[in-house]
């Protein structure tokens, strides 16, 4: 289901073994062993399914019961019997959700439309046209489909739900699927990403002439608020998770906040930590100390201030398509402010260079990240289905001659020497590629740990050992670490510059045909919670970074097929 209903298999690999064992008639102890030297559990059921006799399925259950563990080991047995060839290892990868077959969300919105172009639905049996692109040159046929594909991917955007989009497809066709799928409060929509920038100057020179704004950059968590017609309020995160039992205290505050003409309404916001006392916003680190889930409000000892910045629906009508002064000025016109509580995020319109890095330097003594700069009129409708560039961010590592911070995942460690022994002392970070769905090694990281931070990451990291690399690592022997890890966690890293390299992965091909690019002095700042590691900084992003920086990019063919990418 869709990741707003929050629902979960609950299947382990304990599980999954247990089930494997039975359906094959083999030792618990000898699955639970080879599934440790493969490093693959969907390995060792396929191979385990076709070294059994046929008979396996007229075998009784070893367990009884009505527990709910027993129900979904016979339910996966039942599967196991039935499996032919290697079904039986994609079962196993599907149920751990760990497909990996290269085939990432986007590509699927790309087939599923693609689909419905080319053979129209409504047709009979057999159809009558199987292709509608027939006739079209190549390059209009291209845009055709990409034209189409984005209808699709917006809608997808609004409605994340495939239960919902596909009768609509097969149905009405492609056209017609926004028209009958729209926002709705109490259905998360994906959060509007920026695009980083160096500095003012680029800002200044992206915008040109288009009005814009610049507004402060919170350190917290995105917190997309639903008012629902019932007057329900829901909070969901940025991944469309739902929040709402982690901030009763949001949710008992909206309506005091909300003006009586608002009947429904999505916000765009950010939940960030506050001290009463001293009124002032505390660090991120302070607001992952909150309990995530069934918060009772006499508990909470973490406060939080609501940050609003946008407004996306408003008493039945979307706003996505409305430029974003409009959607400003009804934001303010429907809520008002509470010190401490539910604030609008602070803001200046100008394009004044000087007034706009004062404001910078501004936001980071009231402790933000920086800025985030938005076009006003212009282009200014919140774009869900690409990361526009029409939102920069401006964060305050640019002050001190940084690019960029990047979000990797820790996919090995070295083992500490000296103060650091019997922890690990460094470790081995890697982007996403969400095209070939592959985690690309790009640097060893060392520095930036507390010895509390080193103590942490031991602890949890110890629990997440490999025998071996994942098959969907692209690394080099030259890097290999002495533990391999599970990719289960993203840090956010600064780093002083970007080179390129022949022994890290990635965006290889990008700029070099034969190098990737690594981090060049990376330093640890903190974990980042709030993403998935396939929410890591991607192999192209990468890429995008060493081409502004010009890293090994010596020629107009490079340059622009870069440009291209």
């Amino acid at each position: 289901g869709p990741a707003y209903l929050g629902m979960e298999l609950g299947v382990g690999e304990t599980v999954l073994m247990k089930a494997v064992a039975q359906a094959t008639g083999r030792q618990l102890d000898k699955i639970k062993a080879e599934a440790q030297e493969k490093g693959d559990l969907g390995l060792v059921a396929e191979s385990s399914r076709s070294n059994q006799p046929h008979d396996v399925s007229s075998r009784p259950s070893l367990t009884a019961g009505g527990r709910a563990m027993n129900k979904k080991i016979d339910i996966i047995k039942g599967l196991f019997v039935a499996c032919r060839f290697s079904e039986a290892r994609y079962i196993v990868r599907s149920l751990a959700g760990k497909l990996r077959i290269g085939l990432a969300e986007q590509s699927v919105l790309s087939a599923l439309s693609q689909a419905v172009c080319l053979s129209p639905p409504g047709q009979g049996f057999p159809p009558a046209v199987l292709d509608a692109g027939m006739g079209k040159s190549a390059e209009s046929r291209r845009s055709w489909i990409e034209e189409k594909s984005l209808i699709l991917k917006q809608t997808y955007c609004e409605m994340p739900n495939y239960d919902v989009l596909i009768p609509v497809l097969l149905k009405e066709g492609i056209d017609e699927l926004p028209n009958h799928c729209k926002l709705t409060p109490g259905v998360p929509l994906r959060p509007m990403l920026a695009h980083p920038t160096k500095g003012v100057g680029e800002v200044m020179k992206r915008f040109d002439e288009a009005a814009f704004t610049c507004e402060y950059k919170y350190d917290g968590e995105r917190a997309q608020i639903h008012i629902l017609e019932s007057g329900e309020v829901r909070v969901f995160s940025r991944n469309q998770e739902d929040n709402t039992s982690k901030y009763p205290d949001i949710v008992s505050r909206v309506p005091t906040v909300t003006k009586d003409s608002v009947t429904s309404c999505v916000l765009d916001a950010e939940a960030v930590a506050w001290d009463r006392e001293k009124k002032q916003i505390q660090p991120f680190q302070v607001l992952t100390t909150r309990k995530r889930k069934d918060v009772e409000a006499s508990e909470i000892t973490v406060q939080v201030c609501v940050y609003a910045f946008d407004l996306l629906y408003l008493n039945g009508e979307s706003l996505v398509r409305q430029p974003l002064c409009r959607r400003r000025a009804l934001l303010k016109e429907s809520f008002s402010e509470v010190e401490g509580e539910f604030v609008f995020a602070r803001s200046i319109d100008s394009n004044n260079t000087d007034a706009i890095a004062e404001f910078l330097e501004q936001s980071v003594r009231d402790s933000c990240e920086g800025l985030m700069v938005k076009t006003l009129e212009k282009d200014a409708t919140y774009e869900i289905a690409k990361r526009s560039h029409n939102w920069l961010k401006l964060k305050k590592d640019y002050l001190d001659g940084v690019g960029d911070t990047v979000d990797l995942c820790v996919i090995g460690a070295y083992l500490g020497k000296g103060k650091r022994a019997g922890a690990y002392g460094g470790f081995l970070l890697a982007c996403y590629d969400d095209d070939n769905e592959e985690f690309q090694s790009v640097c060893k990281i060392g520095t930036g740990f507390k010895d509390e931070d080193l103590e942490q990451h031991y602890k949890f990291l110890k629990e997440h050992i490999l025998p071996k690399p994942r098959a969907y690592y692209r690394i080099d022997p030259g890097a290999e670490p002495d533990v391999w890890l599970d990719a289960v966690q993203v840090w956010e890293v600064k780093c002083a510059d970007l080179s390129l390299s022949p022994v890290y992965k990635a965006a290889m091909g990008m700029v070099d045909p034969e190098k990737g690019i690594s981090l060049r002095f990376p330093r640890f700042l903190r974990i980042r919670d709030d993403k998935k590691p396939e929410d890591a900084t991607t192999g192209a992003q990468v890429g995008r970074l060493a081409f502004k920086k010009n890293v090994g990019v010596d020629s107009c063919s490079e340059r622009s097929h870069l440009t291209a990418r």
